[in-house]
């Protein structure tokens, strides 16, 4: 067997996290169930497994790297399958929460079709919808169990016969010698795929997988209060597992779209009130279109540029609590750009009443202005 370091892709130096990091990948890439049928991914993957049982272990890994191959040659019980007398599934298993497939999706024991994967989509939602809550469709592409066989991948009129090579088990055992005798090692049937049964006439619709590719729309319930990056689980919505397994789940992750006039901070929204410089001196009354409906507001006397009126329970419901944010309004006092020449004396008569120095020469700003050109 090639140097155990060689085979995770790792430094000799390597730490116990970068050993694990390399062993998952290389086992999602070269399960059995992520390529049925191929002996040489299937010897490479159980050479992997073997690496790092033994590198994974500190002491083992210790002998390893004093005395070589021969100094791990006694880390398996004799009487299994060389990995700790677990099996390749169990070690699998142990990294992979039980998974048995490469791909997410659910359980899957020593034989039987194995749990469809999970989806992901993203749902875009109009920045109301997310603030009230509402009914979406999402559209993805997936694995459904195929009507003309039940989703058994059989052929009308016949069904799925148990595999002569495995007697139905999806695996099957294999003794070699070492040099501290027999080990056995187990792995999927590669005749039925580790289903444990063998279609012998496939469906012609779905050629024997069980399922069709297809486009399906899902109704989406959006809770109040979701925000961007929130991700909703729809059990059960994901892809059909090949000839019958199961089904895995379908997450909708949420992308709301902006709103002309509000922006969300938390669960507050927040608004911009642009006013004049009259307005904001003498007071004034406005009508604020809410998302819940017109509000009147009132601009009191001597309001100052940013002041901030907060309506309660105006803004975004609580996705984890109760009640509502709250609608902030922020005072923006805008001054006129371009003025006639009677908006100009009556300004200039205000500034001289209150003893304010301006200067409104408009020539002298032109030619102040070209000076910066």
């Amino acid at each position: 067997m090639a140097d155990f370091y060689e085979l995770l892709g790792v430094a000799r130096d390597a730490s116990s996290d970068e050993l694990k990091k390399a062993y998952r990948k290389l086992a999602r890439e070269l399960h059995p169930d992520a390529n049925p049928g191929d002996a040489a991914a299937e010897e490479r993957f159980k050479q992997v497994a073997h690496a790092y049982e033994v590198l994974g272990d500190p002491e083992a890994r210790a002998r390893y790297d004093r005395f070589g191959e021969r100094g791990v040659g006694g880390t398996g019980s004799g009487a299994g399958d060389g990995f700790g007398g677990g099996g390749l599934g169990d070690l699998f298993d142990a990294f992979f929460g039980g998974s048995g497939g490469p791909f997410g999706g659910g359980a899957r024991g020593p034989a039987g079709p194995p749990r469809g994967q999970d989806l992901e989509v993203i749902a875009d939602v109009a920045f109301e919808q997310a603030v009230f809550g509402a009914t979406v469709p999402v559209t993805v592409r997936t694995a459904l169990r195929c009507d003309d066989c039940s989703g058994t991948g059989a052929g009308s009129g016949t069904k799925p016969v148990t595999c002569s090579e495995c007697n139905g088990r999806g695996q099957v055992q294999r003794v070699r010698q070492s040099l501290l005798g027999q080990m056995v090692t187990s792995s999927a049937c590669t005749k039925c795929g580790g289903f444990g049964k063998v279609i012998v006439t496939p469906c012609a619709t779905c050629n024997g997988d069980g399922r069709v590719i297809t486009e399906k729309t899902y109704q989406v319930d959006v809770p109040a209060g979701v925000d961007t990056g929130s991700t909703l689980r729809l059990t059960g919505r994901g892809a059909a597992g090949p000839r019958g397994g199961g089904v895995g789940d379908l997450y909708v992750h949420v992308r709301v779209g902006e709103h002309e006039r509000y922006r969300r901070e938390q669960d507050d929204l927040v608004t911009d009130l642009p006013v004049s410089i009259a307005q904001a001196s003498l007071g004034a009354r406005f009508t604020l279109p809410t998302l819940d409906g017109d509000e009147e507001m009132v601009v009191p006397p001597g309001t100052q540029p940013g002041r901030e009126f907060v309506l309660r329970q105006r803004g975004v419901p609580r996705l984890k609590g109760r009640g509502r944010g709250d609608l902030r309004v922020r005072v923006k006092v805008t001054v006129p750009t371009k003025l006639t020449d009677f908006e100009t004396e009556l300004l200039k008569k205000l500034a001289e009443s209150r003893g304010e120095e301006v200067h409104a020469d408009h020539g002298l700003l032109s030619r102040f202005k070209s000076a910066f050109q």
